[in-house]
């Protein structure tokens, strides 16, 4: 079982991390120069945090992604991705089982 995005959202806001942005999709996290986004329709949480593409191989040594990318329009801080549909802003999408876990993770990551 994944955390839910409401408590990814909970760790984020304990780690220092302070909301952005705030969609029907989406809440944009910045602590700094860093800014992540909590997926809000990843319902069982195997998706609920997005990181900036640009950190990819960082993140791999702390926490294997749920997939290699998560595409969404509201995730305006990070690249897009040129399809043939179109374009949308994407991510790379992480879930974790426990909030200490999660926590290791931004340590590690944004420490």
């Amino acid at each position: 079982m994944y955390l839910r995005p409401d408590e990814v959202a909970r760790v984020l806001e304990n780690q220092g991390f302070v909301i952005e942005s705030q969609t029907p999709r989406a809440y944009g996290y910045r602590r700094g120069e860093n800014y992540v986004y909590v997926n809000r329709e990843a319902r069982m949480g195997r998706t609920a945090l997005v990181i900036h593409p640009g950190l990819k191989e960082r993140s791999a040594v702390l926490a294997e992604p749920a997939s290699e990318m998560k595409a969404c329009e509201h995730y305006l801080q990070f690249p897009v991705w040129l399809s043939g549909e179109g374009q949308e802003h994407y991510g790379i999408p992480h879930g974790f089982s426990s909030r200490m876990a999660l926590e290791r993770y931004l340590k590690g990551m944004f420490g």
